[in-house]
């Protein structure tokens, strides 16, 4: 069976390496007509949500209680929800007011155009009860379906109108009856208030359409009104929004508040465990290995050096446990022991030269009264560093500087290279709660190695209030902010 070759399509058709892609005929004009009809569906998209797929949003319950009605328990079965506000119960009892006054004026006009010869027929009773139901329902759905109600009186509204027309008795007045009125612009308030933007727009240009298929003459009054209270709504729904971003910024703002909080007092409270247990910690394990090698299987030294220790882990317990119950007791009444401060300082040389340090204290000029912050931190911030010599640096020499004038106390504590070999770089943790202290009363810290070999740490405290720039609840909290920079992870607490 012979196939006849398939004819090949034109290059320009085609197209190919030389020509670049196919240009189909037309395509400009194909281009200009999916513009306009995206056009087309821009404009048209505000009144296809008014009329047909917008939705508003979920009614807000009443802010006080007393607007609030619990259903009684033998209704209970019978009606949906267990609580019910008194405006819509309000709403409710208004729409079926309107609705039966509605309709009893309806009828009266049907009787007396029956009645009077030479006036037109009366209506049929559906289109009486269809022109009360304009009046009525719209406010009954507003609270629950606000664009419900509103698409009910936009559809029912001519039917009322053409009743007025027709039957109705009102000379000189604009066809729309009052209730059918008050009903329409109650719902146009409702979808102000509780859709968005372009369902409103599209509400807006339909009713004034609407009153422009009605009554030309009215227009401008009823079309005018109805636009001020659909700004009305707009206006008040923005106000709600606003109101209800600036409540949702204020909780976020107390959750970061408390968040901080929280921060702070775990920084604190890692800060004081640290400078509390690390210093005493150091101490006994250096004594604990220097203790049976300086007896010599010498008894009393041996027994000496063990007495030691356990004042060294006494001592430690204690001041844990006055940590401790700070912590427990919110008010902080159990802190009723002094803190230690520069005049303890004796007792952390002595601990010092005993776990094999070589310790030198140059005091310039006296010190005078320190606050208890400023000697508390002064204090831990020599013990710190006496336990970062003690080990990364065991066996070597160091010299504490103290110096004060002109409101401001200065430390330097400096540190040889050790004689033994030193204990695994730390965290830095002890670097950070240094800085931390200082920055809290407004000084500064410097920490780092020196040429030959050791450490040093230089600390400026005023022993003035601080100005509240530097006293904040976030101060020394953030590393970034802190004097010197944030060290790096791997940074030692002290040079080997």
């Amino acid at each position: 069976m012979n196939h006849r070759p398939r004819r090949s399509a034109p290059l320009a058709s085609r197209g190919d390496a030389r020509t670049g892609p196919p240009k189909s005929p037309g395509g400009a004009a194909g281009r200009f007509a999916v513009a306009v009809w995206r056009a087309l569906l821009a404009v048209s998209r505000p009144f296809t949500l008014a009329l047909l797929t917008g939705s508003a949003d979920p009614p807000s319950r009443p802010r006080s209680r007393w607007l609030r009605m619990p259903v009684p328990g033998w209704l209970a079965p019978l009606v949906p929800g267990k609580t019910y506000s008194l405006l819509q119960i309000a709403e409710l009892l208004l729409g079926v007011e309107l609705f039966g006054v509605t309709l009893s004026t309806a009828q009266e006009w049907n009787e007396q155009a029956a009645a009077t010869p030479g006036d037109p027929a009366p209506l049929w009773g559906g289109v009486v009860v269809l022109a009360a139901l304009a009046a009525g329902l719209p406010v009954v759905l507003r609270n629950r379906w606000p664009l419900a109600a509103w698409r009910v009186a936009a559809v029912l509204t001519p039917v009322s109108v053409c009743a007025s027309l027709t039957i109705g008795r009102d000379e000189g007045y604009a066809p729309y009856p009052v209730a059918v009125g008050v009903a329409y612009l109650l719902a146009l308030y409702s979808v102000g208030v509780r859709c968005e933007r372009r369902i409103t727009v599209g509400a807006g240009v339909l009713t004034v359409l609407l009153c422009l298929a009605v009554d030309v003459d009215s227009t401008p009054v009823v079309a005018g009104a109805a636009v001020v209270v659909l700004l009305f709504g707009y206006n008040v729904r923005a106000r709600r929004n606003a109101t209800a971003m600036l409540v949702e910024e204020e909780r976020r703002t107390r959750q970061a508040e408390g968040a901080q909080a929280v921060l702070e007092e775990r920084a604190r409270i890692a800060r004081e465990l640290h400078d509390v247990v690390a210093h005493h910690m150091s101490v006994i394990a250096i004594q604990a290995e220097a203790v049976p090698l300086r007896a010599a299987g010498d008894a009393s030294q041996l027994e000496a050096g063990l007495a030691e220790i356990r004042a060294l882990s006494l001592e430690a317990i204690n001041e844990l446990r006055q940590v401790l119950g700070v912590l427990r007791d919110p008010e902080g009444r159990t802190d009723t022991a002094p803190q230690p401060g520069l005049d303890r300082l004796e007792e952390l040389v002595a601990n010092a030269r005993n776990a094999g340090l070589t310790v030198a204290v140059d005091r310039r000029r006296p010190i005078g009264r320190l606050s208890p912050a400023v000697g508390l931190s002064a204090y831990r911030i020599v013990q710190e560093s006496l336990s970062n010599a003690m080990r990364h640096a065991p066996g070597s020499s160091i010299t504490v500087e103290i110096t004060a004038d002109a409101g401001t106390l200065r430390l330097r504590v400096a540190n040889g290279p050790g004689r033994s070999p030193a204990a695994a770089a730390g965290a830095g943790q002890g670097l950070v709660g240094m800085r931390e202290r200082a920055a809290l009363l407004g000084g500064t810290l410097d920490a780092g190695p020196t040429r030959g070999g050791g450490y040093q740490v230089s600390a400026t405290l005023p022993t003035e209030p601080p100005p509240e720039s530097s006293t904040g609840p976030a101060a020394g909290l953030s590393a970034e902010n802190l004097p010197g920079g944030k060290p790096p992870i791997e940074e030692r607490e002290s040079a080997a």
